[in-house]
């Protein structure tokens, strides 16, 4: 029988804060049991030392995407770069992409311009998207119905409200859950994991940021999604096993063709 464990579907394992202590920051994951990460980068930089990472561990799998508080940073050659990556089969997905209209609110349409180009990317080449979406639901949702992702992809550490989750799910899209659902106030995430059918949920850090409880302030890890997911099947009363083993279906489900 195949070895289950946690799976973090979204770390930034090339970011250079873990450059002086990565080898014990992938044993602490051991030690915690997970299984698979998905190292999203930002840049082409990023992506190559997340494909040495993996050739080294091989419990690794790598995105790359524009993110859309990244638009004035695209390289000219950017796209080229991309596809590149993509014809090699060198990514299981392209993210973190789509909107945020926290930060950024006097470009809407430029975000929304790559937002589909990236989702005509993903189509081409056979892969999921991995969306960041910020105050931008009915916008993420009206591009997703009108460029439906053929793979589907992620919501990752999805926000919205629990009504808008079954609406992405229809779009093909798995609700990734992070941090914030540990945390004591955050009702929202809390009423998702226990509203969301237990086949479309996926856990993640978002590593270095958004530390679950009770380390928040500390850098985050992917060994601490297993805390993530100890709340979730708290929330929905089931056995964390019984939760580990879902995910674990469903990652595997979402990228078996990717």
């Amino acid at each position: 029988m195949a070895k289950v464990g946690w799976i973090d579907s979204h770390a930034h394992l090339a970011y250079e804060e873990y450059d002086q202590d990565l080898p014990q920051i992938i044993a602490n994951a051991k030690e915690r049991n997970v299984m698979r990460i998905m190292v999203v980068t930002l840049t082409k930089d990023e992506t190559e030392k997340a494909m040495i990472l993996n050739d080294e561990y091989g419990m690794f799998d790598v995105a790359f995407g524009f993110h859309p508080s990244d638009l004035d940073k695209i390289p000219e050659d950017g796209f080229e770069t991309l596809e590149k990556l993509l014809g090699n089969g060198k990514l299981k997905a392209i993210g973190e992409i789509g909107l945020d209209y926290y930060w950024h609110k006097d470009n809407k349409e430029e975000q929304k311009s790559v937002f589909i180009r990236q989702i005509e990317l993903a189509n081409r080449y056979g892969v999921p998207i991995i969306i960041h979406m910020r105050d931008a639901a009915w916008d993420t949702l009206e591009i997703l119905k009108q460029h439906r992702p053929i793979k589907g992809g992620i919501m990752h550490c999805y926000s919205g409200s629990v009504e808008m989750a079954f609406e992405y799910i229809k779009c093909g899209m798995y609700i990734s859950l992070g941090g914030p659902v540990t945390f004591k106030n955050a009702h929202v995430p809390k009423e998702v994991a226990k509203a969301v059918g237990v086949e479309w949920l996926l856990t993640e850090t978002d590593c270095p940021y958004l530390t679950p409880h009770p380390f928040r302030g500390k850098r985050n890890e992917p060994a601490m999604v297993e805390l993530v997911g100890l709340e979730i099947a708290r929330l929905r009363e089931i056995e964390p096993d019984e939760l580990m083993r879902q995910v674990a279906d469903n990652y595997a489900r979402l990228f078996s063709n990717a």
